[in-house]
């Protein structure tokens, strides 16, 4: 079932009998090209030992149905394929649809290697990139356009903040993640070596072994993931790639701006990444996060980080073998030593005897030592606080330098250093969210007197656990507390009510941070913020921070709200009134941006929508949530999170540049009306669909949104609380996950087309496409969530739900959609603009096309005994199926929700 050939080492026969897609492919790199087939044909070697013959030829009859289907896009080829999915047991189609999405996690591991390879090679090969990919480069355009000076201020006050979150899209279990890790490192090895070798053999049956896991791995979760579960592994991240990556990063930009300077003398690169999470914190309609369970995330959090910084410690200081009289210590490194010898005087004489004429590996063993006292709670001997450490530190960097040990000082101190700024005692910046409704009915009860509900019990135990993270680890452990759905400025004022409720005069230090969802509430931002600023509260708490003041936007509930266009352009206004109103204020304004993965709640591609923000809104500091698939793909792997660290700190740099900021100024005012007018029409579009009579039961019948609650992604429910007669509340993941599912993607551009035709001009759209930021991240969006939207398959979805009017209104919008986009970016076919990105997408198609085939045979089945009102194990059979496809087809289209 590789695109190479089929699911087996090839004879001459398959060799003729399946033309590869990757093999045929244009653009296709040849070394991915044989992973692919490698891996594919070990795959096929799988399938073929664990369920014979029959199993393979199954796989390659759907496989091959549907690559013809896909080509020659005939009805009769359509029918052809549905029909081989249709003929299977219920047991085999669970066969098929397993082996389709093993295929997928080997292909997607295959393109990240690729991702990989060209990463090295550009690594050798400076001066390629664009002035948006690098800091360095961006640095550099910086400099020629504010000078030294400036360039080197707004350097020194970059800020990079991605807050990870448990929101639940990522499909896959861990179990299978690992296996994919364990796979990625095994053909890491089998690239370094010998063609035709021992090692090259060993790492083939390494591989064949660990596919062989990979199949038999159950791929659905028996349950839902506690929250600790989930705290769990988002640790893993951290574990293996964040914790020793980022030190990397500004090693490499730090190289890159002084070359052979770097790393004998002070960094000119400040630790510019700090790592938010709502992992444990975020209880906003997640009752299974309780106060108990936030004091579990930030220990287990902090557990992480002191572990990792003690075996760098320990590790670093090994290797300063450095003689006293060579490298002599400072008086201040020699008292660290003395008061350590006084306090601890046996392993003092240990370590003395061990390294007598070693005085900076002692220290640094001798910090290890209380970074381990620290994480055990050891008060007397571990540090009380991050800085004491850093203090430490640069005490021990400061003496290598002056004995002329500057390679070791701002080598290997300095990462441990970079380390220390990035992560605190803390690792993750907790942040608490909660609903402003929570707090008013808290409230409520409280000043009335009477007994109180488990509800605001819990509400009130959670300051009390705010202040016992920020008395263990300092107030960046857990110093945020962001309100959810604010809509007045009272939301914000009640946060520090509860907190005295909670704790009088000892109550904890916080930022509140207002998040602004829906469309209404983004217009009354400003509004709402100019209120409360002047709480005394706010302005204690600003004037203690250089009136700094952070605003959260939430991108997924306005796109439910209002339709995507319209929501974009709102969320555009807004930020620019919000900045507007900051500067001249006098606030240093930190936008915190709740975009997720899927293009239906604000995803794509991250460096070019910084690029497209409103003049004066980035200020060098950017702040966005990063969830579920979009953790594991962004900060899996090291090579890759270090581009993308790379690429959005660029972006935030470059954003600030006079010559990005009269750009996106100039944009914005020449297409106002263009705006306006593409704003009106799309919403009464949308509206046209999501108010109709009867919409939100035809919603859950022509997706699998209702099926998709089952599937245990997260501990957090997939509703408020309401039936789905009622979409206000329907979660934002769920709604484009489904979309998704049924492959209409309607969630990413519904609205677009009909906005575009009541512009009408297509040289002025064409000409707004090629200068405004902001239409053609939105245009280029959009046009990726078309090319994974199929017309074919989602006709069948749509014929599910017996309303011909609300499918032909989906219909004619995304024929209307895609004439424009195809319109705006030229050439005939999607993504001509983007020639590799468009064969990627063509060459995964027909793939998802099968698991699509087989989620809506069983969605029919399930329909049908709904409607028949009969359960039986037939029906859990069928949900398992149509399960396993939901797996599939989110590993296939590599994003949920």
């Amino acid at each position: 079932m590789t695109p190479a050939h089929s699911f087996s080492e090839p004879t001459n026969t398959e060799a003729i009998r399946v033309i590869g897609r990757f093999e045929a492919g244009q653009g296709i790199p040849d070394a991915m090209r044989t992973d692919v087939r490698m891996l594919g044909q070990l795959l096929g070697q799988v399938l073929r030992e664990a369920g014979g013959d029959d199993l393979f030829e199954d796989v390659e009859r759907l496989r091959l149905a549907t690559i013809q289907a896909y080509d020659q896009e005939t009805p009769d080829a359509f029918e052809r394929a549905a029909a081989i999915a249709e003929s299977f047991t219920v047991s085999r189609a669970d066969e098929v649809a397993r082996a389709f999405t093993c295929y997928f996690h080997l292909v997607n591991l295959a393109e990240e290697h690729q991702r990989v390879r060209v990463l090295r090679e550009r690594a050798g090969q400076p001066g390629r990139e664009d002035a948006a990919d690098t800091v360095a480069t961006a640095y550099a355009r910086l400099r020629t356009e504010v000078g030294d000076d400036e360039a080197r201020r707004r350097l020194e006050g970059l800020r990079f903040h991605p807050v990870f979150t448990a929101h639940p899209t990522e499909a896959r279990r861990r179990a299978v993640s690992s296996s994919i890790r364990r796979l990625s490192e095994l053909l890491t090895q089998h690239d370094a070596a010998s063609a035709g070798g021992s090692e090259e053999h060993r790492a083939r049956r390494r591989m064949l072994e660990e596919i062989d896991t990979l199949w038999r791995t159950a791929p659905l979760r028996s349950q839902k993931p506690s929250p600790t579960d989930e705290v769990r592994t988002v640790m893993g991240v951290f574990d293996e790639t964040l914790f020793t990556t980022v030190p990397h990063v500004y090693r490499r930009i730090d190289d890159a701006l002084r070359g052979e300077e770097s790393g004998s003398s002070a960094p000119v690169v400040p630790a510019f990444v700090r790592i938010g999470s709502w992992v444990g914190g975020d209880r906003d309609g997640n009752p299974f996060v309780t106060a108990s369970v936030t004091r579990e995330a930030s220990q287990i959090a902090a557990d992480h980080v002191l572990r990792g910084l003690e075996r760098a410690l320990d590790r670093i200081g090994r290797t300063l073998t450095l003689a006293a009289d060579d490298t002599p210590p400072s008086a201040e490194v020699t008292a660290l030593w003395e008061r350590f010898a006084a306090a601890e005087p046996e392993l003092a004489a240990e370590l003395a005897t061990r390294s007598p004429d070693e005085p900076h590996r002692r220290v640094l063993i001798v910090l290890a030592r209380r970074v381990a006292a620290t994480r055990r709670g050891d008060d007397a001997q571990g540090y009380a606080r991050p800085e004491e450490l850093l203090a430490d530190l640069r005490a021990v960097q400061s003496s290598l330098a002056e004995a002329g040990a500057k390679r070791h000082a701002f080598g290997g101190v300095q990462h441990l250093i970079w380390q220390v700024e990035t992560y605190g005692f803390h690792l993750t910046e907790l942040e608490v969210r909660q609903h402003s409704q929570v707090h008013a009915k808290a409230l409520a009860e409280l000043e009335a007197g009477e007994s109180l509900s488990a509800q605001t019990e819990e509400v009130l135990e959670v300051f009390r656990a705010i202040a016992e993270i920020q008395h263990d680890r300092g107030l960046r452990a857990a110093g945020r507390y962001v309100v959810s759905f604010t809509q007045a400025a009272s939301d914000l004022a009640n946060v520090h009510r509860l907190a005295r409720h909670a704790l009088g005069d000892d109550a904890p230090v916080l930022d509140v941070v207002p998040l602004f969802e829906t469309f209404a509430d983004l217009q009354a931002a400003p509004g709402i913020l100019a209120e409360a600023v002047t709480f005394p509260e706010f302005r204690e708490r600003m004037a203690a921070t250089g009136n700094r003041l952070e605003v959260m936007l939430g991108y997924s509930d306005s796109s439910k709200d209002v339709g995507p266009v319209a929501a974009n352009l709102a969320l555009y206004e807004a930020q620019e009134k919000i900045a507007r109103w900051a500067q001249e204020s006098g606030i240093e304004l930190t936008l915190f941006h709740g975009r997720g993965g899927a293009l239906g709640r604000g995803g794509g591609p991250a460096n070019s929508a910084i690029l497209a923000q409103p003049p004066h809104s980035v200020d060098g500091r950017f702040k966005l949530t990063e969830q579920g698939e979009v953790i594991f793909a962004r900060y899996g792997e090291p090579a890759i999170a270090m581009r993308h660290i790379d690429q959005v700190a660029a972006a935030t740099l470059l954003a600030s540049s006079p010559t990005e900021e009269e750009r996106t100024s100039r944009a914005a005012a020449r297409y106002a009306e263009v705006a306006s007018i593409m704003d009106a029409a799309s919403r009464e579009r949308f509206f046209s669909l999501v108010k109709a009579e009867g919409f939100a039961p035809w919603f859950a019948t022509v997706t699998p949104m209702e099926e998709i609650g089952l599937l245990a992604l997260g501990s957090r429910p997939a509703r408020r609380g309401l039936s789905v007669e009622s979409l206000e509340d329907l979660r934002a993941i769920p709604w484009v996950f489904a979309w998704t599912q049924a492959r209409i993607n309607l969630a990413g551009w519904f609205g677009l087309g009909s906005a575009l035709d009541a512009v009408g001009d297509e040289e002025l759209l064409v000409e707004a496409y090629r200068e405004w930021p902001l239409l053609r991240t939105m245009i280029d969006n959009v046009a990726m969530s078309l090319a994974k939207t199929d017309e074919r398959i989602a006709r069948q979805y749509l014929a599910l739900g017996d309303r011909d009017d609300l499918a032909q209104l989906v219909l004619d919008e995304l024929a209307s959609t895609r004439r424009w986009v195809i319109r705006l970016t030229g050439g005939e076919r999607l993504l001509e603009n983007k020639p590799v990105l468009q064969r990627a997408v063509q060459l995964r198609s027909p793939y998802v096309d099968a698991l699509s085939l087989l989620q809506l045979r069983a969605l029919r089945a399930l329909r049908s005994a709904d409607e028949d009102a009969t359960g039986s194990g037939a029906d859990a059979e069928q949900q398992r199926l149509l399960l396993l496809s939901v797996s599939g087809v989110a590993a296939g289209l590599q994003n949920t929700g």
